[in-house]
Parts: C-alpha cells; structure tokens; sequence
C-alpha cells in the first residue's frame, strides 16, 4: 500500500516536471519569434526611411526653381513682422480691419494694461513685449482664426498665443471694466432716460436688456446644459445697454439650455432694478398721475415687474392701446438687439463657433463688451461690411417666453399707464396732423 502511494507521489511529480518543461520550451519559443519579428519590423522601417530620404533628394535636385510673387510684407520673417511691418507700414485702415481699433486706442489700450500685464525679461531669453501680446490676442479676438496660424504670423508658440488670450481677457476684465462697463451713474441715469425719451418717445426708461447666444464647441462634461433650443452648444451672455447702445451690465458663462429668466435673478441688473438703484434723483417721481420709478425694456423671456416692462403676447387679443405700447417697446428695444449685432461684428470670436475651452470663453466675452466699449467711446469707426457679414453669418437666436403666472400683477398695471400714456400721444398727433 505504501509502495502504491510512493509510486503515485513519483509519477505526480514526473508529470509536473514534463509539463513545465513544455510550457518553458513553448515560451522560449514564443519570445524567440517576437524578436525576430520586431526585427524585421524594425529593418523594414529603416529602409523605407532610407527609401523616402534617397527620394526627396532627388526631387530637391530636381525641382524647378520659381520666384512666387506675394506682397511685400508676407516675405518678412514672422519673428519681425510686428516689428516691421505692423509698426512702421500699417494705415489707418490696416489697424480698423486687422485689430477693430485705430492706433491711439491701441496704444492706450497698452497703457492701461502694462501695470497688470508688465514682464521683465530673464538670463534666459526676454519676455515677449506686452504690445505684441495685446495684439494678437486683439486679432484672435477679431478673426476668430485657431492658434496656430496666429503663432505663425507673430513668430510665436501655439501655447504662448493660448496663454496670452488668457492672460489678457483676464487683465482687460479687471482693469478697464471699472471704467468702460460699470454701473451708471446718476448723470449717466439722466442721459439714459432724456435720450429713450427724446428718440423713442419712451419716458422713465433708462436702459434695454437682452441676452446672445455664442457658438461653442462640445464640452467634455454637461454638454447637455449647453444644449439650447436651437440645438447647437453655446453660452448664455445677458446684457444691458444705455440710450447709445453701450453696455452696462454684462452677465455672462451661463450654459445655453437656461432661461433668460433665471440668469436676469442671478445678475447684478436685477439686484439694481429690485432696490430701486436704477432711478436718477432728477428724473419725475410721477408719470399720468401716479408714482412711478425708472424702467429696463425686455422681450419675451424675462418676467414682467414694475422696473421690467415687455411687449404684450402677439397671440393675445390685443386693443388699439396695447398695440401702440408693443409698437414702442419693439422700437426702444431695438436698441439692444443693435448693440449685439455691433458687438459681433467687431469681434468675430462671437459670431462663428468659439474652439476655446468653455472655462475660457466667459472672461473672452466680456473682454469683447469692455473693449467695444471702449471703441465706441474713443470713436473708432465700425465698418458696414463688418455688420452685413454680421448679418449674413448670423444665427438665428433662441427664443424663450416666460409664463404669464411668473410676471408681477404691479407690473401689469404700470405696463397699462404706458397704454394709456401712448394712446393718448397717439390721439395728439392725429388731432395736430388733422389741424395741419
């Protein structure tokens, strides 16, 4: 019986040995034929590398040789084109169409930013110049062209033209926002409302507000959020203009599948309009009779309140009053709706699909609303091509209509005195027109 045991224990251990010695012999084997493999993979690389080599030599030593006629400037080096060519030779016109601003602006552009945005250079190479850095974020900002091939045209890396967008929406957004987009004064209040008053025949209105849609591409996370009704990705920018159509209040970075309503209650225009902060000391505190305050004009997707007035719903039933007050408001807003078509035309990176990350595109926004306030102030001409092209590239804009259970019953009843003030206006006019 033991004999058996022992007999079996011999076996046992017999076959195991057998075994391991195949598996090694078949590894060995495997490892051995992978190495001749990468063997020859590798000799077949190197002569197909020695192949293309042999061939572009003998296409060099073949080839041609032509002069390509170009502009002058296009043969500079990129590494001097700024240099040389922008500094010296660019006109007047070179500036509007290449960075939407003349020289002077540029320049005081420059200034106001090298406190923020000053570099020293190093033992390792000098830091690149803060007006060459302005300008081409100024041309990103502009033609909405990648990174790469405003690397090339500067002579610089696709990251440092990256960094630099960055670095200088950033320093435009918290260095001349205090002083080109900022919450009105009480002149400024004056002048908002005599100016809607005067043109548009709107009294105690101070401001329009509306919101734009800008193009973006996917997000990596919630992408869904930035779906909006028109179905494309974009981000949410709200904003208030003034009699002229310069831009007040901004509010920006919301994902596109929001309501106007709920980023009008997350903004600083609605903390003003509910504080009654919006009404100048001069301006009438009575209008046909009773107290009245100052007012923003909307549309459709913001809710009615007694600071917030909007056109009555198309689809209601609408008296000879009612239509008077929709005809005013769409004539006193359209003053916004000429802002974001100026804006866009302007800075293109607004108008056609931004490629930046979404966490970038909030600071580019308002570093294009601060800038073009600034144009408008310093009188920088804003070519008609630009807003045709705006025009024709234009998307259409979602829409959003807010429930009339969410709109404030006082705001119903200071939207029906502007019925009544305009009714009356209207009832003038024909009785001086029938007079004359």
């Amino acid at each position: 019986m033991e004999n058996g045991e022992a007999l079996k224990s011999v076996l046992f251990t017999l076959s195991f040995l057998l075994m391991k010695r195949r598996r090694d012999r078949n590894s060995a084997e495997t490892q051995r034929r992978r190495e001749v493999q990468r063997r020859v993979r590798h000799r077949q690389y190197f002569l197909q590398r020695q192949r293309r080599m042999l061939m572009m030599l003998i296409a060099q030593s073949t080839r041609p040789i032509t002069v390509a006629r170009t502009r002058a400037w296009s043969k500079t080096p990129s590494t001097d084109w700024w240099e040389r060519v922008v500094l010296t030779e660019f006109q007047p016109s070179d500036w509007l169409e290449r960075f939407r601003m003349s020289k002077e602006t540029f320049f005081h552009l420059c200034n106001k930013l090298k406190p923020w945005l000053a570099r020293q250079d190093t033992c390792l190479r000098p830091a690149l110049p803060l007006e060459k850095r302005v300008a081409l974020v100024l041309w990103r900002l502009a033609s909405n062209i990648e990174y790469r091939t405003i690397g090339e045209l500067f002579g610089v890396g696709r990251s440092t033209v990256c960094k630099c967008v960055r670095e200088v929406c950033h320093a435009i957004g918290a260095t001349l926002r205090p002083l080109y987009l900022r919450e009105p004064s009480e002149q400024e209040l004056e002048d908002a409302a005599r100016l809607f008053s005067t043109r548009w025949g709107f009294p105690h209105c101070v401001g329009a507000v509306g919101s734009l849609h800008v193009p973006i591409i996917a997000p990596a996370t919630d992408a869904d959020s930035y779906w909006n009704s028109r179905g494309w990705h974009s981000v949410i920018t709200q904003g208030a203009v003034n009699g002229v159509g310069q831009f007040w209040d901004v509010c920006t970075g919301f994902p596109g599948g929001l309501e106007p309503a709920s980023i009008l209650q997350n903004s600083s225009l609605w903390t003003l309009g509910c504080e009654g902060r919006l009404l100048p000391q001069s301006l009438p505190r009575h209008f046909m009779g009773r107290q009245l305050g100052s007012v923003v004009l909307g549309d459709a997707g913001y809710p009615l309140q007694t600071w917030l007035l909007k056109a009555y719903g198309k689809s209601d039933n609408l008296n000879t009053a009612q239509r008077a007050f929709n005809r005013r408001v769409e004539r006193a807003r359209a003053i916004v709706d000429e802002a974001f078509l100026r804006l866009r035309a302007r800075w293109q990176c607004l108008l056609k699909r931004n490629d930046c990350h979404v966490d970038g595109v909030p600071a580019m926004i308002l570093a294009c609303c601060v800038l073009h306030n600034m144009c408008e102030v310093h009188g920088d001409e804003l070519a008609e091509e630009w807003l045709e092209a705006a025009r024709r590239e234009e998307s259409p804009m979602p829409t959003h209509t807010v429930p009339v259970f969410d709109d404030d019953p006082a705001g119903e009843e200071v939207r029906e005195l502007y019925c009544q003030y305009f009714l009356q206006q209207e009832h003038q006019r024909n009785q001086q027109e029938q007079q004359d």
